[in-house]
């Protein structure tokens, strides 16, 4: 492990490879003479083939020390994750050496797939597999930053601002990001964003995350890194509990198409009905619980007032908002620019600057279209659940 471990490096490389070349040295020199009649050998022979031994030995040394070293990063905790069937939406954080995360990251790369993805923090070395989100996830970010980025142009517009200015904003999402700290490199990406693109240069303004079943830590570290260490002006972050659900489903088998067909739409009927009644869960289906019922969901927004924080700090919410509680709707009192968003927030300042325009609030949360969006997002994670533990029994 020691001797793997040296040769990491450049300089214990070098050092590795001279003293593997004495030992190689001192092995030929050890072996037997050669009697008499051997020695019409010329010395020049001798000396090459002695040379070529040499490098012999120290090329199998090597390729023995490069085959134990990949074995090792196979058998590391991070592949042993990477490598496994994820539930959707699952986050895993896996402590790991940058080495490690390139193996793993090489790994997915060569598989070509979307998911799984990794993230990597160099500052306190910890890579963390992200699997392919769930339908809650990725259609509550896609809701609030579309419903942030309307507002926003809307409000220029009614403002009497040209379309050359607010045509300016952008909408992304899922996007990765790479950042040189002064433990290394870090590697995270965002679930949703506002920039502005000033002379082709896109600069972040507003960024967005939305955990769901996610530690309260995880979430707050993911909006802290994008305000604090991309510098975005507004960090906007929805946290999303769902309770659990208890028994996990086994597989369900079925004779044909058209049978599992007509089970998962028979299910799809009485989840609707059931969010008449619990517009926020649970739904059931054969005494089993498909989607728990939600715990909670609160809405924060993150400012960062020290340009001298460091990236990897943890910032504190500016604003907290629940706008559900233990299945109920509980946010009457939500402020719909959640008490501080103004236009200002999404562009730049010389881009607007003397304009009052800019201290206008973003109005962007409502709460129609939030239990609107939810409800379906819901009904879809619930199919989708079924849908992953219905099968088509094959005739032997």
């Amino acid at each position: 492990m020691s001797v793997i471990g040296d040769l990491d490096d450049f300089e214990s490389a070098a050092r590795g490879r001279q003293v593997l070349r004495q030992v190689a040295e001192t092995y030929i020199s050890t072996q037997s003479a050669p009697n008499p009649s051997e020695r019409t050998v010329s010395n020049a022979a001798l000396k090459r083939t002695s040379k070529r031994t040499v490098s012999q030995a120290i090329h199998t040394t090597e390729t023995r020390i490069a085959c134990s070293r990949a074995h090792l990063m196979e058998q590391s905790n991070l592949m042993g994750v990477v490598t496994r069937p994820l539930s959707p939406g699952a986050r895993i954080e896996v402590p790991a050496t940058w080495a490690e995360y390139e193996y793993a990251q090489e790994h997915l790369d060569n598989e070509g797939s979307q998911f799984p993805r990794l993230w990597y923090d160099s500052s306190c070395q910890l890579a963390t597999v992200i699997a392919a989100p769930t339908p809650l996830h990725s259609d509550m970010v896609g809701e609030l930053v579309d419903h942030f980025a309307d507002t926003c142009r809307d409000v220029m517009r009614r403002g009497g601002i040209s379309e050359n200015i607010w045509g300016g904003l952008t909408v992304s999402s899922a996007t990765t990001n790479r950042k040189n700290t002064e433990d290394g490199l870090t590697i995270r990406e965002w679930d949703g964003a506002i920039s502005y693109v000033v002379n082709d240069d896109p600069r972040l303004m507003v960024a967005f995350e939305v955990g769901v079943s996610q530690t309260y830590k995880s979430l707050q570290a993911a909006i802290s890194w994008c305000v604090c260490a991309l510098h975005c002006r507004l960090g906007i972050a929805m946290n999303i509990t769902e309770k659990d659900r208890g028994e996990r489903p086994t597989v369900k088998y079925y004779a044909s198409r058209q049978e599992q067909g007509t089970a998962i739409q028979h299910a799809r009927n009485e989840f609707r009905l059931q969010l008449r009644r619990n517009p926020f869960g649970p739904l059931e289906w054969n005494n089993i619980t498909w989607f728990g019922k939600l715990r909670e969901v609160i809405i924060e927004t993150f400012r960062n007032e020290d340009p001298n924080c460091p990236p990897e700090a943890l910032l504190e919410p500016t604003q907290s908002f629940a706008i559900v509680r233990d299945g109920r709707f509980s946010g009457h009192d939500v402020p719909p620019n959640l008490r501080e968003v103004v236009l200002g927030d999404c562009v730049p300042s010389h881009i607007l600057s003397g304009n009052e325009i800019v201290g206008t609030t973003l109005d962007f949360f409502r709460r129609s279209w939030f239990e609107t969006k939810i409800r379906a997002a819901i009904l879809k994670t619930a199919i989708e659940r079924v849908e992953d533990k219905s099968r088509i029994a094959r005739a032997h």
